[in-house]
C-alpha cells in the first residue's frame, strides 16, 4: 500500500504507510512541527542525513529541500503528523506579544527532541481530527497553531529567533548551494527562491558562474557523480538514480551514454 497523506484541516497533515515508502523531493515553504507517532523518517537534506525516530518531535525550518524515506515500525505501520506554522499566524502572534528577534538562530542547531508532557499531550489532542471524529473550524485551526507556538517557546525560548525571523532570503553563495543541492529534482524557480534571487537574476548569475544553463549544468553534475559511483564504488544505476535526481532509468541510461560515449556496464 502506498503512502497516504491527508490534510485534516488547513495546516495539519497526517501521513501513514504500511511499507517502506520513498517520498519525492519537497520544498518546505513554512516552518512545521511534527511528531513521529510510529516508524522512522530518514530525511536527506543539504546538511546531511537525519533520522527521526519514533516518539520524537521535530521542528523543520522553512525554505529548504528535503527528501524522505519512510519506514514502518514494529507494528507494521508508519505514522507522522505535522502542523505548519504559517507566516501570517506567526506574524500576528509576534505583533500581539511584542516579540523582537535579537540574534540569528544557529544554522547547525538540531531541531528534533524528545517531547515533554505538554508537547505529547498537544499531539494527542489532534487525534480526534486524524480519526475524523471531530472537525476543526478555521478559528480553531489557528488556535491550534498558536498553541504549538506557545509550547515551542516554553520548551526553548531561543526558538523565537527562528520562528519570528521574517527577513527575506538574501543572496547566498550560488556555487556552494548548487553543489550541495544538485541532486534535488525541483524547478529552477525553487532553486532561485532558495538562493535569494528572482528567476531572471538566478539564470544570469548562473551563466556568469558556470557558463551554461541550470538545466545543462544539473544534468552534467549528476552524470559526473553517477560515473564516479559506477567506476569507483561499483554501484548499479538502479541503486542511486533517484538519489541523483533522475526520474527514470531509461532517461539516465540515455543521458549517460550520450555524455560519456559508453554504457554504465562498459565503464
Amino acid at each position: 500500500m502506498a503512502e497516504r497523506n491527508e490534510i485534516m484541516f488547513g495546516k495539519l497533515v497526517y501521513s501513514c504507510a504500511f511499507e517502506k515508502y520513498r517520498g519525492n523531493e519537497e520544498f518546505i515553504p513554512e516552518h512545521f512541527l511534527g511528531f513521529q507517532l510510529s516508524g522512522e523518517t530518514h530525511a536527506f537534506h543539504a546538511q546531511g542525513h537525519t533520522i527521526i525516530t519514533e516518539n520524537t518531535i521535530v521542528l523543520v525550518r522553512k525554505n529548504q529541500l528535503v527528501r524522505t524515506i519512510k519506514y514502518p515500525g514494529k507494528s507494521g505501520k508508519y505514522q507522522f503528523v505535522s502542523i505548519s506554522l504559517d507566516k501570517e499566524t506567526l506574524h500576528q502572534y509576534a505583533i500581539e506579544n511584542k516579540i523582537v528577534v535579537d540574534t540569528p538562530f544557529p544554522g547547525n542547531q538540531k531541531l528534533f527532541f524528545e517531547p515533554d508532557d505538554f508537547l505529547r499531550s498537544y499531539f494527542l489532542s489532534l487525534t480526534p481530527y486524524i480519526n475524523k471524529t471531530k472537525e476543526a473550524t478555521p478559528k480553531l485551526a489557528i488556535l491550534k497553531i498558536r498553541e504549538a507556538v506557545e509550547l515551542l517557546l516554553q520548551c526553548n525560548p531561543a526558538f523565537k529567533n527562528l520562528l519570528f525571523d521574517f527577513s527575506e532570503p538574501y543572496k547566498i553563495d550560488l556555487e556552494e548551494f548548487m553543489h550541495q543541492n544538485y541532486m534535488f529534482n525541483i524547478p529552477v524557480a525553487s532553486f532561485a527562491r532558495l538562493t535569494g534571487r528572482s528567476v531572471s537574476t538566478f539564470k544570469r548569475d548562473f551563466d556568469k558562474l558556470f557558463g551554461m544553463t541550470p538545466k545543462r549544468w544539473l544534468l552534467d553534475r549528476r552524470l559526473e557523480e553517477a560515473h564516479y559511483l559506477v567506476k569507483h564504488k561499483q554501484q548499479k544505476p538502479a541503486e542511486f538514480y533517484l538519489d541523483l535526481g533522475f526520474e527514470n532509468l531509461s532517461h539516465f541510461y540515455f543521458a549517460f551514454k550520450q555524455k560519456f560515449g559508453v554504457t554504465t556496464s562498459e565503464v
